[in-house]
């Protein structure tokens, strides 16, 4: 668990062993005069894409009995019409604050090559809508994911534009038949050639959150430094730069615009800490051994950089496709993508909804902290919106049909809950993100494989 101390708290709470217990927003914790006095009213929107890997058992997804004759259109009913299901028990409290969609499809996922790539093609395709380029080399090629173009407007005023985070260390080299292990390492992709590596490491993230300084001061000194390399290198580079081909060029291009980005953050840390003093937290050491420590830790790191407002996109990726992670701790020693394929053998679906039951109750503790936050006249849960899905649908048959999406929060009043929803099966997922960024004020005319927004959301 990471306890923070700010020198303003706009968010107190009163903490014993087990329980947290948080106090509404007071007048007392907004001075007269200052920045959030004046924006109190006006709630900004947070959002996360939390991914898993090697699809579900679909009759485990669903609502139980929520299966409807398909009409052609849109069907919307609520949640609590139906019993809930094994891997959405988690959120059962959220029923109210919750969609659940059926029936999207991760289309550019497949290949007329059967089997061939699979795994790689339906996790780089989750939230870009693209199919990758089939290479192992470094000439890869997706296309821009839901998050980034989420973080290009969501993320002009925070420290970080996105934070992207995994439990699972990456894999190099050829992953999956004749396709980098890039396309499975990471769902976050800043442009068609420039994929954002997704960090495991607790204190990685912890320090690209608040530094690695003890102190306001060190942290503050240690972000200046940091700021003076990249000016260092991003002009050597522009002179190095004259000489290069036209590829060498695009990619020196992009490296620059993320040093650039990178230094606006920096600049915008030290704006925010002349006012403010940066969390003083105590930093984790690394890696826990315990698999579930670590997955709770990272949990904890999402919610604290949302509440510090550190960064409003975070995109999280609780395991990686074909990944061989056991999960003793949960009654499962076997392996995941074993599981996966059930071929209809009752024990190993039993054992399949285990891992992804576990993966939604790390989602729903995210957004219980969030709910129990205030923030401005709701909470923070209220004023976001998370996402939780799978590239798969059906894992047995690596099916990217019919893909498992359920959605938290508010979204500043954009997006009500308790309702199930049911497209034409194989509408574009790409499709529902369109809709979904238009929910926190981001518009754009397509993504991927998209061909058009859907209806009733």
């Amino acid at each position: 668990m990471i306890i923070t101390k700010v020198s303003l708290p706009r968010r107190t709470f009163l903490r014993g062993l087990g329980a947290t217990v948080s106090l509404p927003l007071l007048d007392a914790m907004i001075p007269a005069g200052t920045a959030l006095a004046k924006t109190v009213g006006a709630p900004v929107t947070r959002v996360a894409f939390w991914g898993t890997a090697n699809g579900v058992f679909g009759p485990h997804f669903k609502p139980a009995g929520s299966e409807i004759n398909e009409t052609g259109s849109t069907i919307v009913s609520k949640l609590t019409d139906y019993p809930s299901s094994p891997i959405l028990a988690p959120l059962e409290t959220f029923r109210n604050e919750m969609v659940v969609a059926t029936q999207l499809g991760n289309l550019a996922a497949e290949s007329k090559q059967v089997g061939s790539g699979v795994h790689a093609r339906a996790a780089s395709c989750f939230l870009s809508g693209c199919a990758a380029k089939r290479t192992e080399g470094a000439d890869i090629e997706l296309g821009t994911t839901l998050d980034q173009y989420a973080a290009r407007e969501l993320g002009r005023e925070t420290q970080l534009t996105s934070l992207e985070m995994a439990i699972e260390s990456s894999f190099v080299g050829n992953c999956d038949q004749g396709y980098s292990c890039v396309y499975v390492n990471t769902f976050s992709w800043r442009t068609p050639t420039m994929p954002l590596p997704m960090e495991n490491n607790p204190r990685v993230v912890f320090e690209r959150l608040f530094g690695d300084g003890g102190t306001t001061e060190q942290r503050l000194g240690q972000m200046r430094r940091d700021r003076s390399i990249l000016d260092f290198v991003g002009e050597d580079l522009a002179r190095l730069q004259k000489g290069l081909g036209a590829g060498d060029r695009k990619t020196v291009d992009e490296y620059l615009d993320a040093l650039r980005d990178v230094e606006s953050r920096i600049q915008k840390a030290e704006r925010n800490s002349a006012t403010t003093e940066l969390p003083l937290s105590a930093q984790p050491a690394g890696i826990p051994e315990s698999y579930a420590d670590h997955a709770d830790l990272m949990v904890d790191l999402q919610f604290l950089a949302f509440q510090a407002d550190v960064t409003r996109v975070i995109t999280f990726q609780t395991s990686r496709e074909q990944g061989g992670r056991q999960f003793p701790f949960i009654g499962v020693p076997e392996a995941h993508h074993e599981t996966s394929h059930h071929q209809g053998d009752p024990y190993k679906i039993q054992q399949n909804t285990k891992i992804n039951t576990y993966f939604v109750q790390l989602f729903a503790n995210l957004a219980e902290k969030m709910r129990n936050t205030p923030d401005g006249d709701g909470s923070l849960l209220d004023h976001a919106m998370l996402l939780w899905g799978c590239g798969l649908g059906s894992g047995d048959i690596h099916s990217p049909h019919d893909m498992p999406i359920a959605v938290v929060g508010g979204a500043s009043g954009q997006l009500k809950g308790n309702r199930l929803l049911q497209y034409p099966m194989d509408t574009p997922f790409m499709n529902f993100g369109l809709s979904l960024l238009d929910k926190v004020g981001v518009h754009l005319e397509g993504i991927g494989d998209s061909t058009g927004r859907v209806t009733d959301l």
